[in-house]
């Protein structure tokens, strides 16, 4: 656990009942507040000796993470040896020998009962029938991963399954010495049928120093910003949009013409297309979806990249909290099928109404 983590559960499982007031929260604010000034002038000004003091402590704090950055960028090249060999364990490159599977459960098979070893073999016989083409590496490794993981299962569409089955590992480079701190996340796919990238990359811009206005909320690293990239599709199989089409009628000669559109559709692969911090300030939508785009990106970082099996056999999984969603009408728009559907939308005047640029006359 990182001094970060630790912060954050400390903060969680204070001992004691904490104080309850009848008084707003505002009130106490502005109470706590105006309670430096009320002090004596000669106590006051030793309390703002105080406060430089603890500008200080946070201006060291920041430079220790910073030296933690460097430490983490040190031993990612440490890891990597390992995490190659997972990759060519999960994709089937190479086999490990029998001393490299032996693991602890397999004696532990060894002492239970005989009749359940005999049920143990009988399904195993039943999951690998003789004949069939034994499996390469450990299928659906990943896209196994996102479906146990709430925090990924979230994103996960259908239609998003079966390009994840083509993913083959998924790295994290830390920024360079020198360089702004920040680390990249690499999606590694194996050549498919939906988009030509061999990887998928995303960044995330950190910054390590307390604010200027808010010195004293400084608690380590946070991440400012993050950057997606392009994903080249191939035609017609981009899963982040959908395709609808619409019957328009002519309101002078009566003709009909079938307008087709893209509209977004929800995919994890959205996850390379973030939403961007708007200088003027941020509502309420667009700052909880930046702060789980952050989170979701500090998950792969800190717990499944380097605890990808434990992820996959389900140890290292935590009980998130549920929370229930009102499902959202979309309207009476319909999804194209392989043929196509259609969709009446009325009459239009091609005098106020233009084909638009995206438009297919038939």
């Amino acid at each position: 656990m990182d001094r970060k983590d630790e912060k954050s559960e400390a903060k969680g499982k204070g001992g004691n009942k904490p104080f309850q007031s009848d008084k707003p929260e505002g009130f106490l604010q502005v109470e706590r507040t105006l309670n430096v000034h009320l002090l004596p002038k000669t106590v006051k000004r030793r309390v703002y000796a105080l406060k430089r003091l603890q500008l200080q402590s946070a201006n060291i704090e920041a430079k220790f993470y910073e030296e933690v950055h460097e430490l983490e960028r040190k031993y990612a090249g440490l890891y990597q040896p390992i995490f190659d060999k997972r990759r060519d364990v999960v994709a089937g490159a190479v086999e490990p020998t029998d001393e490299e599977c032996e693991w602890q459960s397999d004696r532990e098979e060894e002492d239970l009962a005989e009749d359940l070893q005999k049920k143990a073999a009988l399904e195993e016989k039943q999951a690998d029938p003789a004949g069939a083409e034994a499996p390469r590496g450990v299928p659906e490794f990943w896209l196994t991963i996102f479906k146990r993981v709430d925090m990924l299962a979230e994103m996960l569409q259908d239609h998003d399954e079966p390009i994840l089955k083509h993913l083959q590992d998924i790295t994290v480079k830390f920024s360079e010495p020198g360089q702004p701190m920040s680390f990249t996340l690499e999606f590694f796919f194996e050549p498919n049928s939906y988009f030509s990238n061999t990887v998928l990359t995303k960044v995330y811009k950190m910054k390590s120093e307390p604010d200027a206005e808010d010195p004293f909320s400084f608690e380590g690293p946070e991440i400012i910003d993050c950057e997606g990239c392009k994903i080249d599709w191939h035609k017609g199989k981009d899963v982040t949009v959908r395709l609808i089409k619409k019957k328009q009628k002519h309101k002078g000669r009566g003709t009909v013409r079938t307008v087709t559109k893209e509209l977004p559709q929800d995919s994890f692969f959205n996850f390379f297309n973030p939403v961007k911090a708007s200088p003027e300030g941020m509502d309420v939508d667009l700052d909880f979806t930046l702060t789980t785009d952050f989170e979701i990106g500090h998950f792969f970082r800190e717990r499944v990249i380097p605890r990808a099996v434990l992820y996959f056999t389900g140890e290292a999984l935590e009980d998130d909290d549920s929370y229930d969603e009102e499902d959202l009408e979309e309207g009476e728009e319909e999804d194209l099928d392989d043929e196509g559907e259609e969709e009446d939308e009325g009459d239009f005047d091609p005098k106020k109404d233009p084909p638009p640029a995206e438009c297919k006359q038939q």
